[in-house]
């Protein structure tokens, strides 16, 4: 089950969040061969054309496990003040070339506005 966290966005600004993955015993998760994959929405059946990508990244060394999620002031800018639902999917392929998906964190987003513009 994905952690929930709620966080605030300022408008216009750019902004980065350092996700630090462990597994269930504390131990730090290696995310060698792993991708991260992160979304934001208005809501949960907002269709696909309002849906913003996050630049999602693993760091490096991978054994580090964390992953870095971030916006541009450029794709903030361009969201309407409000709440908005995200979340982060992790995804590698097991000893049989199966693609597993796990999500590891989701949860609000509240989007400050801006008087600089």
């Amino acid at each position: 089950m994905a952690q929930y966290e709620e966080f605030t966005i300022d408008q216009g600004a750019d902004v980065a969040v350092e996700i630090h993955c462990v597994n269930k015993d504390n131990s730090v998760k290696d995310l060698t061969g792993y991708t991260a994959t992160s979304k934001l929405k208005k809501t949960y059946a907002s269709d696909s054309d309002s849906t913003i990508a996050f630049n999602s990244i693993i760091a490096t060394p991978a054994t580090g496990g964390i992953v870095t999620i971030s916006l541009t002031n450029a794709q903030t800018d361009l969201l309407k003040p409000g709440r908005y639902v995200y979340d982060v999917e992790l995804a590698f392929l097991d000893s049989d070339s199966n693609q597993i998906i796990e999500r590891v964190l989701e949860g609000r987003v509240q989007v400050s506005p801006s008087v600089t513009r």
